[in-house]
């Protein structure tokens, strides 16, 4: 475990980092967009981003000072003081919350006397929770400096306050492939499946290869096209579709972006390909640059995933070891690099325009549309921006062919997705499934609600999705029909509630989540989901009154449709289905000043235990 830089001792002057800096910069097409790996570089070292490491920075990439303390202040990750030599932060969204994530961190405040936000006095912990770690699975989860652990029980605590290197890794909880030859997740079990001598033995980069000796990007477009494969990083728009708006013939160079920054709440699927399979991404990169005209790619990965990123930096090295990267690849004419960009804790990056602005090195604040990205992303110049998990499907779609991989789905929606299972079943994991799967279905492959426990509602694709009662679960989770159920298949982050369950408790931490969340550029999403906490945060707090209910959907249905993205959408939904289909509960909260299932059995904590 790396040591948080705020405890060293002897940090290096500003000078000192020039050359890595310099580096850094020449792997950019423009100096600014080396902005947020400089910024690390400089934390990792110094232990924090000062004034005067603000004004170096700067000067090094000739901006305005107010521009580099702009992003230090944007992003989550960034500080401006240091912390302690362990760093705890306990992920305090609604799968870890079902949990007990509240008990893990009120145990680790009495036992180290202090509390979330303090270090202690001998400056050896500091204690945070953050929103969401994305490791849902294995819920509660806490990051101590840059790896993630959990689940979190009170020997974990034990062990973290008494030996803090000894903490073990983080299990990946792979389940099974439900109904289906698994596609995405094949060689998840395979012994050091992330290396690429593995790869290559189980046929890596063959359909690479075969794009770019067989194939021409038109070709290449046509059977993505008839795969029916689509964005399966919550929009679902058809993906030959999207690489066949890039014009063929540009004055500008053009660009591959791949979101890593996985960020919904409920959602753990491309953390798993990363870390598990990172040539199966590699080679769906290389493919998908083929085909659009793309000279180089920049994987823009969520900044919490420090085992993924080395991971992933170690695969694309073995790629160019091997060929696969970089200059006539595959004896062909065509050149790729490569370049992983990390995030520094936005959930707003997950946008695709936020994210382009985050990587040119500036605050990710969505941008108006059209210009679509196809024509002016990065740098303006023409971008096409796909999901891990989508470029993932890719080399499958090239080997075995576009009809075969549609037949795997349904509709509209070929192939199969990875679904992240989390909350209150017996085996909370990924799992691997048709599109024609039931949302019933893949709960019962999950085992089920534990306990004799009845289900209460599900969320179907991640935080932002409208949420389901139990007597609505019987539909199929490809991206139409849950469109006419009223929700969205999203991210395919399901959480299930059982019967113990407050729903406004439910609602809190989405609230919670999206205000803290909010970049703030629009006033409708600035100003609603910070109202929409108080509301609710107040209604908990025992002190609602009877007009708020009615108040809380004005305020939602105020936002929607009014702001540059559909953030203030996704805020609003969570508010509108949970008050609509739960209302009884919350009016009895605001009546009685309390939740009226208190007096069943709740879901038993971790740290209870």
């Amino acid at each position: 475990m790396t040591p948080a830089a705020g405890a060293q001792n002897a940090a290096p002057s500003l000078e000192a980092l020039r050359q890595e800096a310099e580096a850094i910069i020449a792997r950019y097409d423009r100096a600014q967009a080396a902005m947020l790996p400089i910024l690390r570089l400089i934390q990792a070292r110094c232990g924090c981003i000062s004034a005067q490491a603000q004004e170096w920075v700067a000067g090094l990439l000739h901006v305005r000072v107010s521009l580099v303390h702009e992003v230090v202040t944007f992003y989550t990750l960034f500080r401006e003081q240091p912390v302690g030599t362990y760093h705890i932060q306990v992920c305090a969204n609604i799968a870890c919350a079902l949990a007990g994530a509240q008990d893990c961190v009120a145990s680790l405040a009495q036992q180290l006397g202090i509390k979330p936000g303090e270090t202690t006095p001998d400056g050896k912990f500091t204690l945070s929770t953050v929103e969401c770690l994305c490791a849902c699975e294995a819920a509660p989860v806490m990051q101590v400096n840059d790896r993630y652990v959990g689940p979190v029980t009170p020997q974990t605590i034990d062990s973290l306050l008494r030996a803090p290197e000894s903490l073990p890794p983080l299990p990946l909880m792979y389940r099974k492939a439900v109904g289906v030859e698994p596609v995405l997740s094949k060689r998840f079990e395979t012994l050091s499946s992330e290396t690429i001598e593995t790869y290559l033995r189980d046929d890596g980069y063959q359909a690479a290869r075969k794009a770019l000796e067989t194939m021409t990007p038109e070709q290449v477009i046509a059977e993505v096209t008839t795969s029916n494969l689509r964005g399966l990083g919550g929009a679902g728009f058809p993906t030959g579709k999207k690489w066949s708006f890039i014009p063929k013939e540009s004055a500008k160079p053009k660009f591959l972006v791949v979101n890593a920054d996985e960020g919904e709440p409920g959602t753990i699927k491309d953390r798993y390909i990363l870390t598990k399979d990172p040539h199966r991404l590699i080679e769906g990169i290389i493919i998908a640059a083929y085909a659009t005209g793309c000279r180089k790619a920049y994987i823009y990965l969520r900044g919490e995933y420090a085992q993924p990123a080395r991971i992933l930096q170690q695969a694309i090295a073995d790629a160019q070891r091997y060929g696969f990267l970089g200059q006539r690849m595959f004896n062909s004419p065509f050149n790729l690099e490569v370049v992983v960009h990390r995030g520094a804790g936005a959930y707003i990056c997950g946008e695709e325009t936020a994210l382009l602005e985050s990587l040119e090195g500036k605050k990710g604040f969505p941008r108006l549309k059209p210009p679509f990205p196809a024509i002016s992303g990065l740098f303006a110049s023409p971008t096409v921006i796909n999901n891990v998990e989508t470029l993932a499907c890719v080399p499958s779609v090239i080997a075995r062919g576009g009809e075969w991989f549609a037949k795997l789905g349904v509709g509209k929606s070929g192939g199969t997705r990875l679904f992240s299972i989390s909350g209150h079943v017996e085996q909370p994991g990924l799992y691997e499934a048709s599109h024609g799967v039931t949302l019933r279905q893949l709960i019962e492959a999950a085992g089920g609600v534990p306990g004799g426990r009845r289900l209460k509602a599900v969320i179907p694709g991640g935080i932002s999705a409208k949420i389901l009662r139990a007597d609505e679960i019987d539909v199929r989770m490809d991206f139409d029909s849950l469109l006419a159920a009223g929700t969205m298949a999203g991210s395919a982050g399901i959480v299930v509630m059982d019967e113990a369950t407050c729903m406004l408790e439910a609602l809190w931490y989405a609230a919670k989540f999206f205000a803290h969340e909010s970049c703030g550029q629009c006033s409708p999403c600035r100003e609603g989901t910070g109202w929409i906490f108080k509301v609710v945060d107040r209604i908990r707090q025992g002190r609602g009154r009877p007009e708020d209910l009615d108040t809380l959907l004005g305020i939602a249905s105020g936002m929607e449709g009014r702001t540059i993205c559909v953030f203030a959408d996704a805020a609003a939904w969570p508010v509108q289905s949970y008050i609509t289909k739960f209302r009884d509960e919350f009016e009895h909260h605001i009546r009685e000043g309390a939740c009226d299932i208190h007096s069943h059995e709740r879901q038993t904590s971790a740290v209870s235990q």
